[in-house]
């Protein structure tokens, strides 16, 4: 499973021009589910976001975490994250889960980072639709954060 995450002072998620979902201050999550990924990686990379240290402390040093801040999550599925891309000049979406998979995996990360965060805190993209994705990046500050390995 992968993550990509940006530090963000705003973001918002439209679809055919209707915004579903916005937070303030917090975190962009762009999360691709992979074919052999089960809850484990899920639980394990929800763990792991909520706790990153990308936020400035009082000497301005990245040493919170999204949990300290009482920040805001935005999980945006993405599937293109899950992409083959070690060859040519075409992505291959072998390596990614089936839709039906990816979607039960992104509503139960969605799940846990409510139980964390309270549900208030944690905005969604749509699953499977064409979604206009907008941010401004604090920093900027980008991660991409992966878990492998976890058992499913």
């Amino acid at each position: 499973m992968k993550g990509l995450i940006q530090r963000v002072t705003q973001a918002s998620v439209s679809v055919d021009g209707e915004r579903v979902s916005e937070i303030s201050t917090g975190l962009l999550l762009l999360l691709g589910v992979e074919r052999n990924d089960g809850p484990g990686q899920a639980e394990l990379l929800c763990k792991k976001i909520l706790s990153y240290r990308v936020f400035p402390d009082d000497q301005g040093r990245m040493n919170r975490s999204l949990s300290d801040i009482s920040g805001s999550l935005l999980v945006v599925p993405q599937f293109t994250l899950a992409a083959d891309t070690g060859s040519g000049t075409r992505p291959g979406f072998s390596t990614a889960a089936a839709p039906d998979v990816a979607r039960e995996l992104y509503l139960y990360f969605v799940g846990l980072a409510r139980d964390v965060l309270g549900p208030d805190q944690v905005g969604e993209g749509r699953f499977g639709a064409d979604m206009q994705v907008s941010l401004v990046n604090d920093g900027p500050v980008t991660f991409l954060l992966e878990t492998t390995g976890a058992s499913k």
